[in-house]
């Protein structure tokens, strides 16, 4: 018959291997009574969505000196955090974060700790509710992430591909997880996704589950989990329309809330689509630049025609002239930045001139 995975075993080996990070409590620290900040795991959860934590661990730092306290966060003004944020991506996420620290300043800034209640805040999904209950409260709450269902589809050996697997993955997941050290659990069932159990080249050999893992024993560890393959993405069109005045004050204008980089400073365009139809906020003179800026969202791919012009006092029908010594590319989003920095030796070639 063959042995069953347990619980403890993943925690002894979390014990010695977990990693360091900025927002996590060590199992040391854990044992010795500190308890996680439920602010700091929240932050955390939502800017590791869709990306790793390579990426975020510096972003954090510099985000929670900023906003130390969920309070100062629901405190700080709407441009600030949407500056903040730039260059991140999903930006409704931003969005939902200010939404969300203040609904918790309104409950005197202190976190609900069960999966339901944190469910009803804005911005917090299953996933997250289940995380922020388990590690910041240490509630037994299933934590079922891209790693977590990639160790459970190789430990049973689960072919279904996802995301139709996603049912029978969270049972499995949620027989494992324990009811004592439920936070440490997550977080070790997900560390083990991360550095051992990976996505190319698992290395089964010194994995904690090595001995009841299925598919090592098959051999399918490293095809699986299986997984639907995806639509090809749809290309659509733009044009970015980036005026400069002589004094280097640039054009530009704040997007509406709702939608794709909703809030965030961009340049004044035209809608996104297969034929995008002209629509410059000023009139003068436009330059098309010969290089396009591109970039990829979720659900397209996104090609932006760069115009650029040099322009005196004329009053635009849309967006502000921000003056030179305030204009920063790190507040912009991405695909924004990349239309600027296309255009940027243009404008500074034509104000030498000027």
């Amino acid at each position: 018959m063959r042995e069953q995975p347990h619980s403890s075993d993943l925690l002894n080996w979390y014990d010695s291997h977990a990693r360091e990070m900025p927002w996590r409590v060590s199992p040391a620290d854990r044992a010795k009574g500190v308890v996680p900040d439920p602010y700091r795991v929240w932050l955390s959860e939502i800017m590791l969505q869709q990306t790793t934590v390579a990426a975020v661990r510096d972003y954090f730092i510099k985000f929670t000196k900023l906003w130390p306290t969920v309070m100062d966060l629901a405190n700080a003004e709407d441009a600030d955090v949407m500056a903040a944020w730039a260059g991140r991506g999903y930006y409704a996420r931003a969005r939902n974060l200010l939404k969300c620290a203040r609904a918790i300043a309104a409950q005197r800034g202190l976190f609900p700790d069960t999966y339901d209640a944190l469910l009803k805040l804005p911005g917090i999904g299953p996933y997250t509710a289940a995380a922020i209950s388990s590690i910041a409260f240490d509630h037994p709450e299933t934590v079922l992430d891209g790693n977590v269902e990639r160790v459970m589809a190789r430990l049973y050996d689960i072919h279904t591909p996802l995301p139709t697997a996603k049912p029978e993955l969270k049972d499995k997941a949620a027989k494992l997880t324990p009811h004592s050290r439920s936070g440490d659990y997550a977080q070790a069932v997900m560390d083990l996704g991360a550095t051992i159990c990976s996505p190319k080249k698992p290395a089964c050999g010194i994995c904690p589950w090595r001995e009841p893992c299925v598919g090592r024993d098959l051999g399918t560890a490293a095809e699986l989990p299986k997984k639907t393959p995806k639509k090809a993405k749809p290309t659509r069109f733009g044009i970015a329309y980036i005026a400069q005045r002589f004094d280097g004050a640039l054009l530009l204008e704040r997007r509406p809330n709702k939608g794709l980089l909703g809030g965030m400073l961009g340049w004044p365009g035209s809608d996104w689509n297969d034929a995008p139809h002209p629509a410059p906020p000023i009139t003068a003179e436009w330059t098309e630049l010969p290089e396009e800026a591109r970039h990829t969202f979720t659900h397209f791919h996104l090609r932006l025609k760069v115009m650029v012009t040099m322009i005196n006092n004329t009053s635009p029908d849309r967006g502000e002239f921000l003056e030179k010594a305030r204009f920063r590319p790190s507040d912009l989003p991405t695909v924004m930045r990349k239309a600027y920095d296309i255009a940027a030796p243009t404008l500074s070639a034509t104000q030498r001139q000027s």
